[in-house]
């Protein structure tokens, strides 16, 4: 098979819903062993019911990634259960609306601590264990925010920048212990916080600002999940093991399109 995952050991944060719900659920389709961490019990809980159901394998790690010592803990516990950590998919994040003015520094320190410091606290606890294996790979979801401007996402943006800068540095630093790290930058994606965040919004002009938020892509429409979870399935495969340091644009062609 393709892109086969059988016997690794997947770790993916934010996997209760959107993009980290999609990618583990593809993982565990090819034969991974995925360990589902979200803040979100239930939310989990669910993922893992529908993998177990489909005949795959999972199991629930409730998590905080923003607390050092709550993921620490939680892949040692990883390490017991399982033995070795083989892949760790950071898709845990929050996003905010707003300028530079209208961020306040409750915003600000909330998207650091989940955004950057969720990132950097999975990676720190996960990298010993992959060095030790000679083998790992790591990949981060970042943005297109991450390198242009736009509007009204200052804090979000300024998290997605930090994701990118530390996939190269880890990329670099462990090259030659076996680790491989990339990250995807998607642009629109359909998740319940688009659907959300237009209700809240737009009352009564869902349907409309839908469309329109859609259209910015110029390919026309918002990616689903499902298509992020098939770029995070090659590089995080034995396809992709010539890959690291990458970015990879996933975004209708919205970076290099438009004008």
């Amino acid at each position: 098979m393709s892109f086969s995952l059988a016997k690794k050991v997947a770790v993916v944060t934010g996997a209760g819903s959107g993009i980290g719900r999609s990618i583990a659920i593809q993982f565990a389709r090819q034969g991974a062993h995925v360990c589902l961490l979200d803040l979100n019990q239930q939310a989990i809980e669910s993922v893992s019911k529908e993998i177990l159901k489909a005949g795959h394998s999972a199991k629930v790690y409730s998590c905080n990634v923003s607390l050092q010592t709550e993921v620490i803990q939680t892949m040692n516990q990883i390490i017991a259960d399982s033995s070795k950590i083989n892949i760790l998919v950071n898709s845990a994040g929050i996003s905010h609306i707003g300028k530079l003015d209208t961020t306040t520094e409750a915003d600000f320190d909330r998207l650091y601590q989940v955004n950057i410091k969720g990132v950097y606290n999975s990676m720190a606890a996960a990298v010993p264990y992959m060095k030790t294996q000679r083998q790992g790979v790591i990949l981060n979801l970042a943005s297109v925010a991450a390198g242009l401007g736009l509007n009204e996402r200052f804090a979000y943006s300024m998290t997605k920048g930090a994701v990118l800068s530390m996939t190269l540095s880890v990329a670099k630093d462990y090259i030659n212990e076996g680790i491989r790290c990339n990250c995807i930058s998607p642009g629109r994606v359909h998740t319940p916080f688009v659907d959300g965040f237009i209700k809240a919004n737009y009352p009564g002009r869902e349907k409309e600002m839908f469309e329109k938020l859609a259209k910015t892509q110029p390919i026309g429409r918002m990616a689903n999940p499902d298509e992020i979870a098939s770029l995070a399935l090659y590089l995080c495969s034995d396809e992709a093991s010539f890959v690291t340091g990458s970015d990879y644009p996933i975004d209708g062609g919205f970076t290099r399109l438009n004008t």
